[in-house]
């Protein structure tokens, strides 16, 4: 197994002068970088998309300013941000690796691999690497990742020296692994295991035992999140044919609801609005629904629907009571809808875009679309309102970007860039 080796030891001499053509261009950069808070995890820190620290320009300029750009591996994974670091999850030929870089310059710090070969289903060659596409968490001075073949892996982030790691379950999902792990005090969340056959498992972040494990359904491709919803905290995300609330506490089963999307493709991470949750998924509309527990009874109750507009793979981002998203309907169409009332405010003109990975701070959104055209949107209730529109990568960018001050960081299929406005 390969542990943490400098990076002169294990990657060739292209890869050492990307770094160092990264530091120049970090010491020569014209634009001023403003530092912001981290971006620890799948969807930020909240893990809803929101960005919690950005420095809006005076005017948006005709171009971004492009920092560094380094070669990192293949893979789809957001790149995170913490203190001064980038970690970054991808495939280099047969190992899965986690690197660390200097945010400033690019140059990487230490990277830590370990043996993943992998065969790709052939339904899902056509448009996606062999991964990962599971984005890492960062948590306590910890790294966890989930390999496509399902390796759940524990780095320590100063050095990259694995902690713990688990092998990969026998079964996998028909398309291979992309929920993102999801860190809880002393647990770290993930559901294991492939189609008909899994377990939405606990594991103890310093030894990787299990705590706890729920195996009633097998994954689905969406992530996880931790919301407290009548009085008790807990773990609500899709799975294969359900979606489901289980107690963080025990891993008891609390509710579930069957949900299913053409294909098993399942790949939404669920939003919680006031005391409402959103539930979409391609196929499906967008739902609205409370979770109601009476006594030990748990049940669910819908509020509102819409089939104005659904959501596959891109996940939405909740501002001022307004869902903003790229329908996966009219071959990709942005919309905004009433979260109190499921009413479709606006829609954009079709055909924007196949995927898009989209974030917000205050009014203004950012949509990465997967063709690499950055979309700066400011939020309205009464119509798509683009502000600019910026080239940030020459290859597809499925992954979500980081964004912190006023850098952008922007994983493409195999390149790590720093953009600033």
């Amino acid at each position: 197994m390969m542990g943490a080796i400098p990076l002169e030891d294990v990657m060739p001499m292209t890869h050492r002068n990307l770094a160092w053509i990264a530091i120049l261009a970090g010491l020569t950069a014209a634009t001023p970088v403003a530092a912001g808070q981290d971006w620890p995890q799948w969807r930020g820190p909240n893990r809803d998309g929101a960005v919690t620290s950005f420095s809006e320009p005076a005017s948006w300029p005709s171009e971004l300013t492009e920092q560094w750009k380094v070669d990192v591996g293949l893979g789809y994974a957001t790149p995170l941000l913490v203190g001064d670091r980038i970690y970054m999850y991808t495939r280099q030929g047969g190992d899965e690796v986690m690197l660390a870089l200097d945010a400033d310059s690019g140059g990487i710090i230490w990277r830590s691999g370990y043996p993943a070969p992998f065969r790709m289903n052939p339904a899902a060659t056509s448009r996606h690497g062999a991964g990962p596409k599971s984005t890492p968490a960062f948590a306590d001075g910890r790294l966890f990742t989930m390999g496509m073949s399902g390796i759940v892996t524990a780095f320590d982030a100063e050095t990259g020296r694995q902690l713990w790691q688990k092998p990969a379950p026998p079964v996998q999902p028909l398309y291979h692994t992309a929920t993102s792990p999801l860190v809880d005090g002393a647990l770290v969340i993930v559901h294991v295991g492939g189609h008909d056959e899994g377990a939405l498992t606990a594991f103890d972040v310093a030894t990787g035992e299990v705590r706890w494990s729920w195996d009633g359904d097998g994954p689905a491709y969406g992530s996880p999140v931790v919301f407290e919803l009548e009085g008790v905290r807990q773990v609500v995300t899709f799975t294969q044919k359900n979606l489901v609330g289980v107690s963080v506490e025990t891993g008891d089963l609390l509710w579930r609801r069957p949900y299913t999307t053409p294909s098993t493709t399942t790949s939404q991470t669920p939003i919680l609005y006031r005391n409402t949750l959103i539930e979409a998924g391609r196929g499906n509309g967008i739902t609205a629904f409370r979770v109601v527990r009476r006594g030990d009874e748990w049940t669910t109750e819908n509020v509102w629907h819409t089939d104005e507009v659904s959501l596959h793979l891109t996940n939405g981002v909740a501002i001022d009571g307004v869902l903003v998203g790229l329908s996966h309907l009219n071959r990709g169409q942005y919309f905004g809808l009433d979260l109190d009332t499921g009413q479709v405010l606006w829609t954009s003109d079709p055909r924007q875009a196949d995927n898009a990975a989209i974030v917000r701070a205050g009014d203004t959104i950012f949509s990465l679309e997967d063709d690499a055209e950055l979309v700066i949107v400011r939020n309205s209730r009464t119509g798509f309102e683009p502000l600019e529109r910026y080239e940030v990568a020459t290859s597809a960018t499925w992954a979500q970007p980081a964004i912190s001050g006023n850098r952008l960081f922007v994983k493409d299929v195999s390149s790590l860039t720093l953009w600033t406005f």
